[in-house]
């Protein structure tokens, strides 16, 4: 069993405290974590602190190149990886493998971005009296990142916070979730070898509870980013002043189906967005609008096709769904299917749950003030609505208080542009699942899904300030 350390300056840290790290799946203990203080939390943002002062001066080619390093580095180790994330996330092998690949392109994608950030001229005789003047601006990084992330994807979200943060010249404190510091413990090790520069990367393990007020008020923290749940996503906000944020907190993503649709075309794909790694994915499809001229055969497909996946261990590669991330969540998804059903919702298939496993569930005959609508379900749960109208269609999608992704299959360009335009979400994807994502996209949600915008390019923009430098050419 595997005990954990914090990285800290540049060095592996004991705790006095720890705590016991289950797998999802057989509810075995695989590892014990160590357990930061405040007192550890403050030493890393310090650490980070004094880091920058070296780390900000380095060239955008020696920055990229330390993150080519780390993308030849992690090509090597794509099957291990797969494997962590298989045993603390309980993600499926396949899944897992998936992951990594993204995660290497998102590093890589970051490596070519350190070398891209660039400013732009000022006119600056363009105004009145300002003859013999040159203007221009420049992207300069903003210090230390806090970086706060979730268990769904832990080599991926944790990407996303490191490199950009390292593109630019900024140094992260990070704490990954309580259910999966192993991925990013052993990122520790892989800038390391990269040739990171001690204390540009500090990783601290434990409670987000106890030490998240540390992380995000401490006054050499300049920007935090968080990729979690509403509710602590709104206290975080509150908390974090003029710093700069980036908040990515969740969907109920839905899906659009128009009469014109290939249904054959689409089943597979749309049952792979809504129970994939068993729903716990911020834009997971969760609901299904199908217009009414085709909701039955698209119900019949879609049941059939669900009722092909398998359930099981993560690490038999022929295992499609494993285990919710912990037995709690179980419960919750079974007293929200219990409700809905004493509401008049109707289980078409799955809905059979163990104590750490629940059955990929279709239900029809919902209504929109149903928790497993209104609400993330964060699970394998995904509800099909029939609708007359686009308009309808688009009325009920948007008739929610969350907006990250949204989609829409049509053959009809002008009924495409009517939902591009009209969908209330962060982006609107035209003939495929919401739950599409790549990697250089930008990525963030509208209403209470989040603020701000993830994706590489446009991540950078948010860890960077505008520097405006001026010059009078003759004195």
């Amino acid at each position: 069993m595997k005990e954990t350390k914090l990285w800290i300056n540049g060095q592996w840290i004991q705790t006095e405290k720890s705590y016991s790290l289950t797998a999802p799946y057989s509810g075995e203990e695989i590892a014990k974590v160590a357990k930061a203080s405040i007192c550890d939390v403050e030493k890393a943002i310090e650490g980070a602190h004094q880091a920058f002062q070296s780390f900000k001066k380095t060239t955008a080619y020696e920055r990229a190149e330390i993150l080519y390093k780390v993308v030849d580095i992690m090509r090597g180790r794509k099957d291990e990886f797969a494997r962590i994330l298989a045993m603390e996330a309980g993600k499926p092998i396949s899944a897992g493998l998936t992951e990594i690949d993204r995660t290497i392109a998102t590093y890589q994608f970051s490596a070519e971005a350190a070398k891209q950030s660039m400013g732009e001229t000022v006119p600056m005789d363009a105004a009145p009296g300002t003859k013999d003047r040159i203007g221009y601006t420049k992207r300069v990084p903003l210090g230390v990142v806090s970086a706060i992330t979730p268990f769904n994807f832990p080599f991926n979200l944790v990407a996303h916070k490191l490199g950009p943060a390292i593109a630019v010249g900024n140094t992260i404190v990070l704490k990954p979730a309580t259910q999966t510091p192993l991925s990013a413990l052993v990122m520790a090790e892989i800038f390391k070898e990269a040739g990171l520069p001690d204390g540009v990367l500090q990783i601290v393990t434990g409670s987000g509870g106890e030490l998240s007020d540390t992380l995000v008020t401490h006054p050499f923290v300049k920007k935090v980013t968080f990729t979690g749940s509403g509710e602590v996503g709104l206290k975080i906000k509150g908390k974090v002043g003029l710093r700069k944020i980036t908040l990515e907190l969740g969907s109920n993503a839905a899906v659009i189906v128009e009469p014109s649709t290939p249904i054959k075309e689409i089943i597979s794909r749309c049952v792979g967005g809504a129970f994939a790694f068993a729903g716990q994915v911020c834009i997971s499809l969760q609901r299904v609008y199908v217009h009414e001229s085709i909701y039955e055969e698209f119900t019949n497909a879609f049941v059939e096709e669900t009722k092909k996946l398998k359930l099981g261990d993560p690490l038999d590669p022929a295992t499609d769904i494993s285990a919710m991330i912990h037995p709690n969540e179980v419960h919750r998804l079974k007293q929200w299917i219990d409700e809905a059903k004493q509401q008049g919702a109707t289980v078409a298939t799955g809905a059979e749950f163990t104590e750490r496993t629940m059955t990929p569930t279709v239900m029809t005959n919902v209504s929109p003030d149903m928790k497993v609508v209104c609400q993330e379900t964060f699970a394998p749960i995904v509800s099909l609505v029939p609708y007359q109208s686009l308009d309808e269609a688009i009325s009920l999608v948007n008739a929610s208080d969350l907006g990250l992704n949204a989609g829409i299959y049509t053959n009809v360009l002008t009924d495409a542009m009517k939902a591009a335009e009209e969908l209330e979400a962060g982006a609107v994807v035209v003939n495929d699942i919401p739950t599409f994502r790549v990697d250089n996209m930008p990525y963030g949600g509208v209403k209470s899904s989040g603020y701000g915008r993830e994706g590489i390019k446009y991540a950078i923009d948010e860890m960077t300030d505008l520097k405006f430098i001026t010059i009078k050419t003759v004195i």
